[in-house]
C-alpha cells in the first residue's frame, strides 16, 4: 500500500476556535440510529451513522450505554474499575479499550473516557490501579490483564470481540499502554496520554500507536517523553503522534481536540471502519488547540 508522511503546524486563529465550542457538546448524537446503508458500505466491524466533524469530537456519541462497578476480586492482576457499555445488542460484538489513570491518578481522572468511548461504540473498562503509585511496567500488566478479563470473564464478555483490543493511558499509564504494546503486538491500537516512562524508546512496537503530547507538559515533557516515544515508531506505519495546547492534565479533561483525534484512531483500527480514515489523512483543517500533527497515513 503506497503512504506518505504528512506534517502540518496548525494556524492559530481564535475564530475558528470559537466556532468550533459553539457546536460541541454532550449533547451531539445521542440516541442516533445508524443508518444501515451507510454502515453496510464500510466493513463488518462498522456501527453507527457515518461521522461527521461534529460526530468526532462529541462527547456523546450515537450509541446509549450503560455502566457496571468491577469490585476488588481475590487473584486478579488488576484492582477494580468500572465497565461502560453500548447498550444496543443488535450490532453484535464490540471492540474493547481499556484505560489506566496516572501516577497518583484514580479511576475518576480517565473517566469520562469510558463514558464518550461506550457511546461511540466501544466497551470500555477504565482502571483504578493496584496502587496509585504503580510503575509504568505494572500498568501495563493491569492494562493487559483488564483486557482479558473483559473478554473472558467480565459480565459483558458477550459484548466484546476478543481479537478487537486495545489500550490507553494517561502520564505513567501511557508509558504502560506503549509497554502493554510492546508485549502484545496483536492489539490493535494503543493511545498513550501526556506518556511518561523512563525509556523512551519504543521500536519495538507494531501496534498502530496514536501518542497525545501538550507543548506546555512540566510534569513529562514532551522533549523528554512524547517526542523520542514518537520518534522511535515514525519510520513504522499506522503511528501518529498530536501535540496539543496544553499541560500534562489536558488530556484527562474533556477537550474536542483530543476527541477528535482518539475517536477515528479507534474505529480506524479496532473497528478497521474506513470512514474515519478522512479525519485522519489529510489533515484535519487546522484549529488554535493543535501544535502540529504528523502520521503516516494508509491511502
Amino acid at each position: 500500500m503506497r503512504r506518505q508522511i504528512v506534517k502540518r503546524s496548525a494556524v492559530l486563529t481564535a475564530a475558528l476556535a470559537v466556532g468550533a465550542s459553539a457546536f460541541l457538546g454532550p449533547q451531539a448524537f445521542a440516541g442516533q440510529a445508524a443508518p444501515a446503508a451507510a454502515v453496510a458500505s464500510a466493513n463488518a466491524f462498522a456501527k453507527g451513522p457515518d461521522p461527521t466533524e461534529q460526530s468526532i469530537q462529541a462527547q456523546r456519541g450515537p450509541f446509549a450505554t450503560a455502566q457496571r462497578t468491577v469490585p476488588p476480586e481475590g487473584g486478579r492482576a488488576f484492582n477494580r474499575g468500572t465497565v461502560h457499555y453500548p447498550t444496543d445488542t443488535s450490532h453484535g460484538t464490540y471492540g474493547a479499550v481499556v484505560v489506566s489513570p496516572g501516577f497518583f491518578g484514580p479511576e475518576f481522572s480517565v473517566a469520562w473516557y469510558g463514558s464518550t468511548l461506550a457511546s461511540h461504540g466501544f466497551v470500555v473498562l477504565t482502571l483504578e490501579t493496584n496502587f496509585l503509585f504503580d510503575q509504568p511496567d505494572a500498568r501495563a500488566t493491569q492494562l493487559l490483564a483488564g483486557l482479558d478479563w473483559l473478554a473472558g470473564r467480565s459480565p459483558v464478555k458477550d459484548r466484546v470481540d476478543p481479537n478487537r483490543l486495545a489500550v490507553m493511558g494517561h502520564s505513567m499509564g501511557g508509558g504502560g499502554s506503549l509497554i502493554a504494546a510492546s508485549r502484545n503486538p496483536a492489539l490493535k491500537a494503543a493511545i498513550p496520554l501526556t506518556p511518561w516512562n523512563t525509556s523512551p524508546d519504543f521500536s519495538t512496537v507494531t501496534v498502530p500507536t496514536l501518542i497525545l503530547g501538550t507543548d506546555n507538559d512540566t510534569i513529562a515533557p514532551a522533549t523528554r517523553h512524547a517526542d523520542p516515544m514518537y520518534d522511535s515508531l515514525r519510520d513504522k506505519p499506522d503511528e501518529g503522534y498530536v501535540k496539543l495546547r496544553g499541560d500534562h492534565l489536558t488530556p484527562i479533561r474533556y477537550t474536542a481536540a483530543a476527541t477528535r483525534f482518539i475517536v477515528p484512531w479507534l474505529k480506524r483500527y479496532v473497528d478497521e471502519d474506513t470512514r474515519y480514515s478522512r479525519f485522519l489523512c489529510p489533515l484535519p483543517a487546522p484549529d488554535a488547540t493543535v501544535v502540529s500533527f504528523e502520521l503516516r497515513c494508509p491511502i
